[in-house]
């Protein structure tokens, strides 16, 4: 795993919208630093990131950076209390896998 990923990761999942902008800025700044695309290790590690909500959107660049690995991250749905983010990660994988192609 590269290091901007494993330091990405050991720092947790991202704040709430109460964070001071500092936090945020500096986990942008992280996430920033991450290249496209990512190993299906690192798509793993960063879907153990997602917060409590979508921290001024930084949560969709996440979930974006995690769609750039080379398969499903999820394997099976999410239980009915999983986290908001991990079900939007199943449900877009799996809307892709059932539409065609052209």
């Amino acid at each position: 795993m590269r290091p901007e990923v494993r330091t990405f990761v050991a720092d947790g999942p991202l704040p709430d919208w109460d964070a001071e902008e500092e936090e945020i800025d500096r986990r942008v700044t992280q996430l920033e630093a991450i290249t496209k695309p990512v190993t299906a290790e690192e798509a793993a590690s960063l879907a153990t990131c997602f917060g409590p909500d979508d921290c001024y959107g930084v949560a969709w660049t996440l979930l974006h950076l995690i769609e750039t690995g080379p398969n499903l991250v999820l394997k099976t749905k999410p239980a009915p209390d999983a986290n908001e983010w991990h079900h939007r990660l199943y449900d877009r994988a799996a809307f892709e896998e059932t539409t065609p192609t052209t």
